[in-house]
Formats: C-alpha cells, structure tokens, sequence
C-alpha cells in the first residue's frame, strides 16, 4: 500500500500507560520505530487527523487489551480500535496488520473488542513485560519479505503438530466422550465462538492460539513434551489466598504427572520463580521444558474463578487457555478439567474417567487446611515443616479420608528427619504411620511407599524391605523426583554408586532446582571423590537457596580435605546455620591449630545438637583424631537413627582414621550394611 511506512502504532487505555511504555522500549531497543502517544489530553480535529494518518500509514497495529479496556466501553483508544479494524477492510495485501497484546488475566473470548481482533493470534505479555521472541516476531512482520526458512524447524513442527492439519499421525485422544470430540474439533479448526457461556455450566474464557510465535535457537535442548506448572498468582481482592494458587498449581501438576507421555518438572524446581517475571524463554531453559502452566486464582466466599493458560515457551505464545468459576467445593473436578484440557491441547493419550468429573470435597475446611500445610513446605525451611506437619494433622482430622494430606504428613516427617527437626527415630516412627494410613486409603500410592522405603532403611536396617518398597512406587510413577531422590539414599549407603548417581541425575532431571537433591548429590561425589563435581553440586544448591542450610559446610570440609584450611575459614563463616557453622569451625580451627577455638565451637555443637545431630558431633571427634569420643557419639547417633550417619557411615572421607578399628565394623553390622 503507498504511503504505508514501517512504524508500530500503540494503542491503550490510559490506565495502561506504564505496560505500555515497557512494550515501546522494548520494541525501540530493538530498531522498531513505534508511534506511542503519551499526551493526556486526546480529541479535536487536529488530533483525530494526525490519528486517522497514523493508523493509516502504520505498518503493524498492537492493541493492547487489559481489564481496563474490559471495564471501559467508551474511550480513546476506542476510537483507535475501530479505525485499525476498518483499515483491515481496504487492505489488498494479506499481510498480518492486527497485534493484540494481552497484559493480565483477560481472556479473548470474553473480551469487549472489535471482531476483527478475534480472528488473528493474540500475545501475552503481563505487565508489558516484553519478550525476546515477541519483539523477534514483530521485526519478522515488518519485514518486507519475511522468508519461511526463518522460521526454526523446531517451531515450525511444533505449530505443524498443533494444527488441525496434522498429516503425520492423528490425534491421540483416547476414549473421548462426544463432548470432548467437540472440543478436538474446536482445537483443530482454532475457531471459538464469540458468545459468553454461562460460568455455571462451563468454563467461561477458552482459547487456542492460531499458531505460535517462531522459536529462538534454545541454549539447552528440550524434551518436546515437557512441561512446568508455576505458582498460580492470587488476585483475590484481600491477598489472602497465596496458598490456594499455590495448591492449585501443585494439584494440577500432580494430575498431569500421571501422563506416561508427559515430562512434568518437579514442584521445588517450577516454585522457584515464585513471584519473579522472568522470560518464560528463560524459565524453559533453566527447567528444560517445551511449555510452562501459568494462572491465577481468585476466592470469594464459597466462589472461586481460575483461569489457566498453557506457553510455548520457545516461542511465548498461548497453545490454549480456559476460566473457570466454581463452587469451592468442585475444586478437584476442576483440577481435571484444568489437566485434560491441557493434555489435549499438547495431542496427549487419555482414558477419560467418568467419576473425576463429579468429583467434590468432603470438607471444605480439612482441603484448606491441606493447602496451606503445602504452602508451608513449599518454604524449604526446617522452621516452615513443623508447621506444614500442624496443618496436615488438622486436615486429617477433619476428613480422615484425605489421601493427599496422609502423604503430604509422611513425606512431611522424612523432611523433619532429614532437616533435624525432631530426633531421628521419632520422625521415622510418624512417617511410617502416616504412610500406612495413606496406603489404607489407595495401596497404589507412590508417595507412601516411597516414604515407608526411606523407615525400612533408615530405620529399622531392612534394605531389601526397603528396595521392594522403592521398586513398589517407581513401578507405580517412575518419572516421581521426590522416590528418585530418597531411593538414591538408599542405594548410596548399601555401595551401589551407579544405581545412586542414576536415580538421584534422574530425579534432578525432573526438579533440577531441588536444593535437598543438589545437596544430597554433592555428598555423594563427595564421598565418590570427586570433590571437584561435589563443589558445583554445593554451589548449585546455594544458587537455588542462598540461606540452604549446610552447603557452606560442606564446601569449607571439601576444602579442608584439599588442604585449603585459610578458605575453608571464609567459607564457613559464611554458613548461616548456627549449628552447621560450629561443626565447620571446630574442624577448621582445629586443623589451623588453634585448639580453644575449636574446643569451644565443639562445645556450643554437643550443647545444640546433642539429640538432634549426634553425627555432627562424632565426625569432628573423628577429624580431631580422637576416636573413642567418635565412637561413642556415633553410637548415639546409630541409636537415634541419624540420617546422616546412615548416609554416609561407609564412605565419608573425614572417617577414614577410624575405619581400620574394630568399632567400625561392629556399627556397620549392627545397620546391616556391607563392610
């Protein structure tokens, strides 16, 4: 078209200014010139004209589309929508003019806008939080010949198999009811109907993205059907439901991990961006995954509404979206619906069950209470689990029957055991319990076997009891990071370095932000003897978790085995720990010979942790070369049942003086473990 010159033209609310400005910088830094209007006074002829040759002459028309647009049926940018549509009318060329950019929760269906909005793709960019991809996509759509090869194969398969279109295999849906093949249809053709649906029926916003975004070269590869649920954002008007979009994220990646064809990212790895706005390009990379569930929640009285929205996260654009609003208690049919429509979007295999769609609470209060002792072990902190464990026994005793708040409460009690809450044998003793009762409620439970594996090890010295557990929940879900990880705890003490380094790789693969796995990793290499990859194991933990517990100690023990005392003085200091930091300074003052110091942090050690870390106080008897203090506190440490003993008995290489004594192999025998 003449006159047509290579400018964006901005439109939006003038509430929406500031997400606006971001979307303009971004798109400036990149060599887009863009016509932003930032005047507060709009109107007059002179200015409708210069705004009638603006949107004629633009190249490239972004809408941006929020709540407020939503709210406001006259104004401005109103004005503006209606000129760009009726360009649409009188354009001979077919290249893509309408960009609608979405900034909050606002789905398209549901939407006040020009018709001409709907049939083109629409982009997400929340708080004008400008991707890389969407500022690539926008210099691609002003290219004057934009080339197909541009597009990565990567992408252009993906979009391939998100089409209708498909030539290579149908879709995969398995036993559809006629209501799902109407859904099929819909995603395959990428048309929804424009008029409301009534929230008591159905959901009220749905959307299929008519095609994404080309991806962007990945730095790291990427399984094609890998996914990570982050934490729903609470828009309740109070802020007080930061548990429920939490709980609600955790629920629907637990429905979608029981899809054999799905790799879904473990719960500590997706929580880590908790409340950060970091590129969902970036958050693929870190996670490795190929798309990303985001949303939100919002509560009020018995009500809830929760949109969910699935991301390529090569490319940031929306594969489906879907609202719901519900009755609290249909809070679990909605988790299904929210992880079927997800699986079929993504062209997955599924067996519909006819009975989850009517599932209901059996109390309300006791699925509260359950939520919330979540968000409390979400916290990873060894205060946060005590309180995670309160809420949980709540829960049970309002509704005896709620299976995950027993797994929830056994899991809850190894963390205790292994974070030194309470002493060791009696947080075996609970746990045990807790997953009995949970397997009283569905023997098929692989959280429960996996926890009364870790008591049959840890605590009664039944190593084969404990790999049929093991075996038991990973034939059950073998992709679980959380069995992985506690299995690689058993193979490590019983020897089996292949089978520990493969499980405990695994479960990182599936939650590679775990700070309790990269640190439990670094302890093995470190026993292995590679204290170069046990070093990049420690940092990583602390990368994830700067105030994790104890890598800093480990790291000043890596560098006193390497004769580094002077660092590993610097190191320690940094632990934040009290009781880590003491072990650190008793081993480090000691092997700097200075001897009050050490005999002085040893004492605030047997003063704190006496009960709790037995180990702790053995091994810098040990390293001070003084066994029979060593042996006797690793005797108490064998009969409260130290996790941390049991662990690393056998190979730590600060017990190495002590493994020629006659002691040794006595301990060892009376845990079953070989010598």
């Amino acid at each position: 078209m003449p006159g047509v010159s290579n400018a964006v033209f901005l439109s939006y609310a003038s509430e929406d200014a500031e997400a606006a400005e971001r979307i303009a910088t971004a798109l400036r830094a990149a060599g887009v010139e863009v016509w932003f209007d930032k005047s507060e006074l709009r109107g007059g002829d002179l200015w409708d004209q210069k705004i009638v040759r603006e949107i004629h002459d633009c190249a490239l028309f972004i809408p941006v589309v929020s709540q407020h647009t939503q709210e406001r049926l006259e104004g401005y940018f109103r004005h503006e929508w209606k000129l760009a549509v009726e360009r649409t009318h009188h354009m001979a060329e077919q290249k893509p003019f309408l960009v609608p950019v979405v900034i909050d929760g606002t789905g398209d269906r549901g939407a006040v806008v020009p018709d001409g909005f709907r049939a083109v793709q629409w982009t997400r960019l929340p708080g004008g939080i400008t991707s890389a991809a969407f500022v690539d996509r926008i210099k691609r759509l002003l290219s004057p010949e934009p080339s197909p090869s541009s597009i990565a194969p990567s992408a252009a398969a993906r979009r391939e198999r998100l089409s209708g279109s498909q030539r290579a295999k149908p879709l995969l849906l398995a036993i559809l009811s006629a209501s799902a093949l109407a859904l099929a249809y819909l995603v395959a053709v990428k048309v929804w109907p424009s008029k409301r649906v009534a929230a008591a029926e159905q959901p009220v916003a749905a959307t299929v993205a008519p095609s994404p975004e080309p991806a962007i070269a990945r730095t790291v590869p990427v399984l094609e059907k890998s996914i990570a649920v982050l934490p729903f954002v609470d828009l309740s008007e109070k802020k007080d439901q930061e548990y429920f979009g939490d709980g609600m994220a955790e629920e629907i990646l637990d429905q979608l991990s029981k899809l054999p064809q799905l790799t879904v990212i473990g719960r500590t790895s997706s929580f880590q961006f908790k409340g950060r706005s970091e590129d969902l390009r970036e958050i693929g990379d870190k996670l490795r995954v190929a798309y990303v569930v985001e949303g939100s929640v919002r509560k009020a009285g018995p009500r809830i509404r929760v949109t969910a929205q699935l991301i390529d996260t090569a490319s940031g654009a929306q594969v489906w979206s879907d609202s719901y609003d519900r009755d609290y208690g249909d809070v679990l049919s909605l988790q299904d619906a929210i992880a079927t429509g997800i699986a079929r979007a993504l062209q997955l295999a599924i067996a519909v069950d006819d009975t989850r769609s009517t599932r209901r609470l059996r109390s309300n209060d006791a699925y509260t209470l359950y939520l919330r002792g979540l968000s409390y072990l979400d916290r990873l902190h060894k205060d946060q689990l005590v309180q995670a464990k309160d809420y949980f026994e709540q829960a049970l005793r309002l509704d005896p029957s709620l299976l995950r708040a027993a797994e929830a409460l056994a899991f809850t009690y190894i963390a205790i055991s292994i974070d030194e809450n309470i002493p060791a044998i009696t947080a075996h003793q609970q746990a045990r319990a807790a997953a009995q009762r949970a397997l009283g409620m569905d023997g098929n439970s692989a959280t429960a076997h996996s926890v009364l594996g870790y008591v049959h090890a840890y605590n009664e010295f039944e190593w084969s009891l404990a790999n049929a557990e093991f075996d038991k929940a990973l034939s059950i879900n073998p992709r679980d990071p959380a069995a992985l990880y506690l299995a690689s705890q058993v193979a490590h003490p019983l020897g089996q370095r292949d089978v520990a380094e493969q499980r405990i790789n695994a479960s990182l693969a599936l939650d590679p932000l775990n700070p309790y796995a990269q640190q439990g990793l670094g302890e093995m290499l470190r026993d292995y003897g590679d204290l170069e990859g046990s070093d990049n194991a420690f940092r990583k933990c602390l990368e994830i978790s700067p105030t994790f517990d104890g890598s800093h100690l480990y790291l000043a023990e890596n560098l006193l085995l390497r004769g580094q005392a002077e660092a590993a003085l610097a190191e320690v200091r940094q632990e934040t720990a009290s009781d880590a930091k003491d072990l650190g300074l008793a081993l480090v003052q000691h092997s700097l010979g200075r001897h009050a110091e050490s005999n002085a942090a040893l004492t605030r050690l047997v003063r704190a942790d006496s009960e709790l870390w037995p180990f702790a106080i053995a091994l810098a008897y040990a390293y001070r070369g003084e066994p029979d203090d060593a042996f006797r506190w690793m005797e108490k440490a064998y009969q409260l049942r130290d996790d941390e003993l049991i662990y690393t008995v056998r190979s730590h290489p600060m017990l190495a003086r002590l493994r020629g004594d006659p002691r040794y192999r006595t301990l060892l025998r009376e845990m079953n473990l070989p010598e």
